[in-house]
């Protein structure tokens, strides 16, 4: 497996600026899923990545409600630049 093969949507120097933003902590969530995933794509029974990869779907989707209730145009374009589909709304 290739830890580097996903593609940096934010520059370098908003990484070192911004680490406790929210696109940064929903951009590194969503690396870490896509990581996971692909892992589990391997190994099926690996239950505790699989409860990982629940906790941080959540953790994720939080974030991303807040952000969607905070400020609509900086979510927008969070689900743009990532390629998350928006969720449906009740």
């Amino acid at each position: 497996m290739i830890k580097n093969s996903f593609i940096s949507v934010i520059p370098q120097e908003e990484k070192e600026e911004n680490k406790g933003s929210i696109e940064f902590q929903v951009f590194s969530f969503t690396n870490k899923i896509r990581r996971l995933t692909s892992h589990l794509e391997l190994h099926k029974k690996d239950f505790l990545s699989q409860r990982g990869l629940r906790k941080i779907l959540g953790k994720r989707q939080r974030l991303l409600t807040y952000l969607s209730k905070k400020n609509r145009v900086r979510y927008k374009k969070l689900i743009g630049q990532l390629d998350i589909r928006e969720p449906k709304t009740h």
